[in-house]
């Protein structure tokens, strides 16, 4: 249900029809702060920029504005006997090193013969090429300055418990067949 408007029309309850009093200076804002000085000979109505004289970007170059006279050799940054401080993009950490693709195939070959174990045990043997590819993985880490070496540990570990572990089953069932074969027929129990 709606109601009608009253018969005054709407009417704001805080404006009491007068103002509290009249500006002090016509040339000062509504607010009565100052307005920022201008400076000559541009738009008196222009905003002042609070980023003037600031720098661009924190990542400018400290030799950019240099001139350098004909025949004069540029800086040297390694001159004063360090090297200079790297800029990263975004926070300053340095990049990630990339991850070896080694050890990630190391791992999941050996996830692969853990998963193997469950097949009589005889699957795990392929834990032996994750085991191989985790060890080469590590070398290439060391050689490279890459990223990987927990995986290719995972690998290396993996895949030698999965080939221990088929190679027992192997053993097992080997014995067993063995074990059969040499039963005579005739017995009865």
């Amino acid at each position: 249900m709606s109601y009608p408007p009253p018969s005054g029309g709407w009417q704001d309850p805080a404006w009491s029809g007068q103002q509290s009093s009249p500006p002090a200076d016509p040339t000062l804002p509504v607010s009565g702060q100052p307005i920022p000085a201008q400076p000559t000979g541009g738009d008196p109505y222009a905003p002042a920029n609070p980023y003037a004289g600031a720098p661009t970007s924190p990542y400018q170059d400290p030799y950019a504005g240099q001139k350098l006279a004909p025949g004069q050799p540029a800086p040297d940054p390694y001159a004063a006997g360090g090297y200079p401080q790297p800029v990263y993009p975004g926070y300053g950490y340095p990049p990630a090193p990339q991850t070896n693709g080694m050890a990630v195939a190391s791992m999941v070959v050996s996830i692969m013969g853990v998963m193997g174990i469950c097949g009589y045990g005889i699957g795990g043997i392929i834990g032996v090429v994750g085991a191989i590819l985790g060890h080469v993985a590590k070398r290439q880490i060391r050689e490279r300055g890459e990223a990987g070496e927990g995986m290719a540990n995972a690998g290396i570990i993996m895949g030698w418990i999965s080939t221990a572990i088929a190679l027992i089953a192997a053993v097992a069932i080997i014995g067993l067949i063995i074990f059969a074969a040499n039963q005579d027929a005739s017995a009865t129990y």
